[in-house]
């Protein structure tokens, strides 16, 4: 157990800790409960969004499997933003500052209170990366647990996910479908606990802490509303337990094999953009070698074996069916993608993940290598004069491509939504949203009411959107985020002018703004950054210490 474990056997044998003890005693612990390993477990419940609503429930079986195996749980609670809540307005500026308050308060929690072991209970987008931050961070025994998805709703026949309602929106714009429409399929879209219902944010970040290692395959799989979630939480408790005994601490999981796997994950399973920006912060906390071109590397050479939404047309309970991430691991390894030389939480090796996995007879959503859903390319990591230091382009497993058009630019979202649902966007226009970077935000704010809004209209694949904010894992076409430097800092970004010629190339891995240099220089000497309202509190904090996106927007 931790050295420094105020609930163990720090508590039970130390006579000076009596005044501790009376506390636990008030809690319903008796002495052996005490004298037992002390497991900690993080859940990120919340009553302000569908998708960690089950977790006060998951944690009590987590707790009894903890109680099972012979250890004593402590629960502890922490944030969780809605994304989906949120998106298209000044509340989304909290969700990325929420990855770096999460992951600070169940540190805090591990340091304060020298559980022997964690489990964190994680669902919505930003909790997860923050847990493996954290745990990283705290580097005792410890197991993700990922709540689960909500199952697809049933709208005229069809499965939908909120995907559809925010491009239904665009659809609106055109004439395509009614308020009254809209207002249905929203009823319809989400129709109950879990996290939003194909490969967006949360479900990538699900996917890679199983091959990360951190999350045991098979249990993250399991929709948040389905039979089989308590009994699989209670297990992941049972597990915990296990990694204590085995000392399989993260700093002995997070390996850089393990973040290869991770990457290649990404990549067959047509991961968010958001990955990118989690990947690089997990790695720096793990003290692993990861660069932003790493990603780009990895992308070009895995194929799209998992044909999921939004870059596919299947849901995440549609590969819970087929068979989960065991099978995506299966069909990786047996093409020698995956590094089998990593130890994962639970105790099984790659090998025996893969010998378990189930196949639904018939089932159409995992594909081989041989003969994937898509070529290789679910992201694409761009350089140029437009992003000196990168930026990230959702290929979604299409062809490359090369692109040229001119710019139209708008210094927040919100004045670039406004452009679009009147019609002042045409194909081919590059549209560029700046001042939404980290800093600039600040919080660097997801643009799905924007590309929601393009994809409605029709225009997802005639224009390409450039922001040095980001997407929601939702989007979809064209879209070029995470732009760094960004404009606050002075990024070329700052310096595009409407009308401007900008070409995309992702095959030469450009990004490149056609302006002759001296006109540049002469907008860089006349440029200051625009006047805003000056932030206080938390959001003061974050613009002092974030630093680029190209590093994973990371605040220490």
């Amino acid at each position: 157990m931790s050295e420094t474990s105020t609930t163990g056997h720090g508590i039970a044998g130390d006579p000076d800790r009596a005044p501790a003890r009376s506390h636990l005693y008030a809690m319903g612990l008796d002495d052996e409960a005490m004298r037992r390993p002390t497991v900690g477990i993080a859940s990120t419940w919340t009553g302000t969004m569908p998708c960690n609503l089950t977790h006060r429930e998951l944690a009590a079986h987590v707790a009894e499997g903890v109680r099972r195996a012979g250890g004593t749980p402590l629960e502890f609670n922490t944030i969780a933003v809605s994304d989906n809540l949120t998106m298209g307005t000044p509340g989304m500026r909290a969700s990325l500052v929420s990855r770096e308050v999460i992951a600070d308060s169940i540190e805090l929690m591990g340091r304060a209170h020298g559980f022997d072991a964690l489990v964190c209970v994680v669902g919505c987008d930003k909790t997860v990366p923050a847990a493996i931050m954290a745990l990283a961070r705290l580097d005792v025994p410890s197991v993700v647990l990922y709540s689960g998805s909500m199952m697809p709703g049933r709208w005229r026949g069809r499965d939908v996910t909120i995907q559809d309602m925010w491009e239904a929106l665009g659809e609106r714009s055109v004439g395509a479908v009614s308020q009254e429409e809209v207002d249905d399929l929203a009823r319809h879209a989400c129709p109950g606990a879990g996290t939003c219902a194909a490969q967006y944010t949360a479900n990538t970040m699900a996917g890679i802490a199983d091959f990360l290692g951190l999350a045991p395959f098979g249990v993250g799989d399991i929709p948040a509303v389905a039979e089989g979630k308590g009994a699989a939480a209670e297990l992941v408790g049972e597990i915990a337990m296990g990694a204590l005994a085995r000392d399989a601490r993260p700093s002995r999981i997070l390996t850089e094999a393990a973040m290869r796997n991770a990457l290649v994950s990404v990549a067959a399973m047509g991961g968010s953009t958001n990955s990118v920006l989690h990947l690089l912060a997990i790695a720096r906390e793990a003290g692993l070698p990861l660069a932003i071109d790493d990603i780009g590397d990895v992308c070009r050479r895995v194929p799209i074996v998992a044909g999921l939404k939004p870059s596919g047309r299947h849901t995440a309970a549609d590969l819970w069916r087929a068979g989960g991430t065991s099978l995506v691991a299966k069909r990786l390894l047996e093409a020698g993608l995956l590094d089998e030389d990593v130890t994962l939480v639970d105790g099984r090796t790659l090998a025996e993940v893969a010998g378990q996995a189930r196949e639904a007879e018939g089932q159409k959503v995992v594909a081989t290598v041989a003969e994937p859903v898509k070529g290789p390319g679910a992201l694409a990591i761009l350089r140029g004069s437009l992003a000196p230091d990168g930026c990230v382009l959702k290929l979604g497993g299409r062809p490359d491509f090369r692109r040229e058009g001119p710019a139209r630019v708008f210094d927040s979202e919100e004045d670039c939504y406004a452009a679009i649902q009147r019609g002042a966007i045409t194909a081919g226009d590059v549209v560029v949203v700046r001042y939404e970077g980290p800093a600039g935000g600040p919080g660097m704010r997801e643009m799905l009411s924007i590309t929601g809004a393009l994809v409605g209209r029709g225009l997802g694949d005639s224009v390409a959107l450039v922001t040095d904010g980001r997407f929601s894992g939702v989007s979809h076409g064209l879209v070029i985020g995470h732009v760094a430097p960004e404009a606050h800092r002075g990024g070329p970004i700052a310096l595009v002018a409407d009308g401007d010629l900008v070409a995309v190339d992702s095959a030469a891995g450009r990004l490149d703004l056609l302006v002759e240099e001296a006109e540049l220089a002469a907008r860089r000497a006349a440029w200051r950054r625009p006047e805003r309202p000056v932030e206080r509190g938390v959001l003061s904090k974050y613009v002092a210490t974030v630093g680029s996106a190209s590093d994973g927007a990371v605040t220490c």
